[in-house]
């Protein structure tokens, strides 16, 4: 021990210690200040830790100057168009010692979900009143938050029922769907933004025949409650590094009126008020219409659109029909705008495809399936079930 001693020298600290249980203590509190320099464990928030393994060549390029177009269009964002990433990043506070966070990646990532698993977002859509299987429809998306956002609005604006009116008041044709598009947009902003990350848990949006329910992990902040919602409160985000860019590209708003939104507008339709509930995480339900049931079709329609099993029909796809069937041809746009869908990828991979697979619509131009002239009819397979469905509906 003397020579230990005697070679550390000066750099050796001697301290007195009254009790083991003060050493053990000091001993647990050197240890633990250690591993955080050596980055082994943190002691920040989850956004604002930096992203184990990641660079910055994990990030989407692509995706930070569209985020910068959209900040710069929406809330009057400082920095120019062509900003680096390093500075967009930098003045996000989205850089630990010019490594990224796990906001970063969850907002600019190529694959968010390589380094944060549970970010990903679980979609299902159950006919009844209670989760049962088969499950008609179900849907597991990856990406960036923003994806995750639209893709989930996405899933349940297109099997929610659309009230389609006519041209007697002006040129626009109105349209109102069963639940507000905002109030939908609200609840699952929220579950992915307020999220605890540091769960294993996903967020998911499940849609019954008489509700819709958006759980997330975690619960609310110390200083908020669930009575606390339903009237006016300050803005306390879990994730405050996240929040800030959702809040740029008009995702979210930063004054607490989230919920009191959806109280309201709820009412304004004539829906009852959604409900939220605290238990093994935080559950917002917001109710349907009670004649929300969708139609029945005779006989069993194949494919994922149509429901394998229980032979119903998601309405968006008997509104795209019925448009074929009205108007003849039509554009992928103009599909995209029947069908309720906000992004052109998601409805091409997620919903045109889908019914060229199931025989229901057909290309005009099928030898060249990428032609800026290709337009979409219906098949005679979905004339087959737009037929069945107004026979039931009779």
């Amino acid at each position: 021990m003397k020579n230990l001693i005697t070679r550390v020298g000066t750099e050796l600290i001697r301290r007195r210690y009254q009790s083991i249980s003060e050493l053990i203590s000091n001993v647990y509190a050197a240890l633990i200040h250690d591993l955080e320099e050596r980055k082994l464990i943190r002691n920040s928030p989850f956004d604002a830790a930096p992203c184990r393994g990641a660079t910055l060549l994990d990030l989407d390029e692509e995706g930070m100057t569209a985020f910068l177009r959209r900040a710069k269009r929406g809330r009057g964002f400082p920095l120019p168009i062509d900003a680096t990433s390093f500075e967009l990043l930098s003045h996000l506070n989205l850089l630990d010692e010019d490594k990224p966070t796990h906001a970063a990646m969850l907002l600019f990532g190529k694959q968010p979900q390589r380094f944060v698993m549970s970010s990903e977002v679980k979609c299902a859509h159950f006919h009844g009143t209670e989760v049962a299987k088969p499950i008609p429809s179900y849907q597991v998306y990856k990406g960036t938050l923003f994806s995750l956002v639209d893709q989930a609005i996405d899933f349940v604006m297109s099997k929610i029922n659309l009230w389609v009116g006519t041209r007697e008041s002006g040129a626009e044709v109105p349209v109102a769907y069963e639940i507000p598009q905002e109030v939908v947009a609200e609840a699952i902003v929220n579950a992915v933004a307020h999220r605890d990350y540091d769960s294993n848990g996903s967020v998911q949006v499940m849609l019954f025949a008489d509700r819709l329910e958006i759980w997330n992990p975690g619960g609310l902040p110390p200083s908020l409650t669930l009575e606390k919602l339903r009237h006016p409160h300050g803005s306390v985000p879990r994730n405050p590094l996240l929040a800030e860019p959702l809040y740029l590209t008009k995702y979210i708003e930063r004054m607490g009126t989230g919920t009191g939104d959806m109280i309201r507008r709820c009412r304004e339709v004539g829906l009852p008020e959604p409900e939220f509930s605290i238990f093994d995480g935080f559950k917002t339900t917001i109710w349907r219409k009670s004649s929300s049931m969708t139609g029945q079709v005779t006989g069993q329609v194949t494919g994922q659109v149509t429901g394998q099993v229980t032979g119903q029909v998601d309405p968006w796809v008997e509104r795209v029909l019925r448009a074929c069937e009205l108007k003849g041809e039509l554009k992928s746009i103009e599909l995209q705008e029947v069908a309720g869908i906000r992004h052109r990828e998601t409805f091409q991979r997620n919903y045109l495809d889908q019914l060229l697979w199931d025989e229901l619509i057909e290309r005009t131009i099928p030898e060249k399936p990428k032609s800026r002239l290709q337009k979409y009819r219906l098949s005679k397979k979905g004339k087959i079930l737009l037929e069945d469905l107004s026979k039931n509906k009779k």
